[in-house]
């Protein structure tokens, strides 16, 4: 199979794999190692100042230092605020200046974000869920279209991976597949149906880059796809955690007060204000320490099925890739 695609194009590497943003997993040596080991690491803006502490440009600067190829960075674009507005534009400003050119855009309209990056020579791939959300970005002049599926960890579609791309297909824009793949038979399932490139995110949470708590690692290798369950306690809309002791004692439903305001064309957004304040104290505190409390919750996707051991990120790409190389009646070739 040949892994040159729309998307390695786009991203200017050579194996169609995206590690996907996380909240608050991705540490700069974890998007420096996916990067380095052939696949496109993407820089999520939170997690890299609020949680793991950098100056927004010296963290850049510091994942450049681990690799010089391509990175990615990731903007969640709804306006909750104008002040949170104006700091995704510095970022992205910053971005270009620091030479990325690959954007993951999330929520709202991406077009400011398209005028922003296609004079520099970048490109924007949207995450969507569904068709009409798809359409959306399609006028907004995207690039490409990160299909996420019922399958994903954090906060998950409701369609299948192949009811995305069947809907998504005559669109005529590279579609990544994301969420489910978590060996090399998903990888290469993914790409023979027609995906131009697969997001993965739950199988590099465990790996050894990730600076994710051991026991998080632990908890993703030993769930079943049954240990997944949506909860609404986290963001205020469904999130895909795994099941532990903390999540059955508190439930998985919002609140009254907290759906009522989350009801409110208005307030929705102050509530979601206050769930992601309390994410990031929680997560400073936790980062501070070196562990996790029992009222932590770990985001995963049903991909945890196949996972079950902590490896190097250079080795989950090797053996993804290698399947994908396999000649007809040959025997798997180890990527370079």
């Amino acid at each position: 199979m040949d892994l040159q695609t729309r998307f390695t194009r786009h991203a200017g590497v050579p194996y169609p794999i995206v590690c996907g943003a996380m909240f608050p997993c991705s540490n700069p040596e974890l998007v420096a190692a996916v990067s380095e080991a052939g696949g496109l690491g993407i820089v999520q803006p939170l997690s890299l100042t609020y949680v793991h502490g950098y100056d927004f440009r010296k963290g850049l600067r510091f994942i450049r230092s681990l690799t010089s190829k391509p990175v990615g960075l990731n903007a969640t674009i709804e306006s909750s605020s104008r002040a949170y507005r104006e700091r995704i534009q510095s970022w992205i400003e910053i971005a270009l200046e620091e030479g990325i050119r690959f954007f993951d855009t999330a929520l709202g309209n991406p077009a400011w974000v398209v005028q922003k990056v296609h004079p520099f020579g970048g490109v924007v791939y949207h995450k969507v869920t569904e068709r009409k959300w798809a359409l959306k970005a399609v006028d907004a002049g995207v690039d490409g279209l990160i299909a996420i599926n019922d399958r994903a960890g954090g906060h998950a579609g409701h369609l299948s991976h192949q009811r995305l791309l069947d809907v998504l297909e005559d669109t005529g824009l590279p579609l990544v597949c994301g969420g489910g793949i978590g060996d090399e038979q998903d990888f290469f399932r993914a790409l023979q149906s027609g995906y131009d490139a697969v997001l993965m995110a739950t199988r590099f949470i465990a790996s050894v880059e990730c600076t994710a708590h051991e026991d998080y690692k632990k908890a993703i290798i030993r769930a079943t796809e049954d240990d997944i369950v949506l909860t609404e306690r986290v963001t205020g809309v469904p999130l895909s955690v795994i099941r532990t002791p903390h999540v059955e004692s508190v439930g998985l439903r919002a609140g009254p007060l907290a759906r009522w305001m989350l009801t409110h064309r208005r307030l929705k957004r102050i509530m979601r204000m206050i769930y992601a304040l309390r994410s990031i104290r929680r997560l400073k505190r936790s980062s501070m320490s070196g562990a996790l409390s029992s009222q932590d919750y770990y985001q995963a996707g049903k991909s945890v099925a196949k996972i079950r051991t902590i490896e190097s990120v250079r080795s989950i790409i090797e053996r993804l890739v290698s399947v994908a190389l396999v000649p007809s009646g040959g025997e798997p070739i180890r990527a370079e």
